[in-house]
Formats: structure tokens, sequence, C-alpha cells
């Protein structure tokens, strides 16, 4: 994406947002925009608590405890 043509949005890095869709939908509680993707196709936006995805590992010969992490994932911005 040029640019010179980068579209606008109302939602900037910061914000305090309100989910109104999806598995983590609650009205009464705002939350914190942690980062904005911008793509060419679709538009998407990172939010605090919001879509946590968790990796498992099961234990190896290298790492015998094995270990999960949690991340945020995108969020679809409409």
């Amino acid at each position: 994406m040029k640019a010179r043509f980068k579209p606008k949005f109302n939602i900037k890095k910061g914000d305090s947002v309100v989910v109104i869709t999806g598995d983590d939908k609650d009205l009464s509680k705002p939350r914190l925009v942690k980062e904005v993707l911008i793509d060419e196709k679709n538009t998407k936006v990172v939010v605090e608590g919001v879509n946590i995805v968790t990796k498992h590992s099961k234990p190896s010969a290298q790492n015998t405890k094995g270990w999960y992490c949690e991340k945020r994932g995108p969020h679809p911005y409409q």
C-alpha cells in the first residue's frame, strides 16, 4: 500500500474500545488498543485481553518439562 493512498482509521494505538462481537464480548468493560495492523485487504486491531492464543509443547528429550505460552491475536476491525 502506497503512503500516498494510505487509508485513515478512527482507532489508534492507546485508544479505549469496547468489544461488541465474538467470544470476548463484554459491553461493560473498555479495553486498550495495543496495535493496529493495516493490510491491503483487511485491517486488524490487537486489543488487550482479547483473542488470547495458547500454544502448548509436549516434553521432549531436549525439553523434559514442556511449556506453553500465551500471546495476543488480532481482532478483525469493521
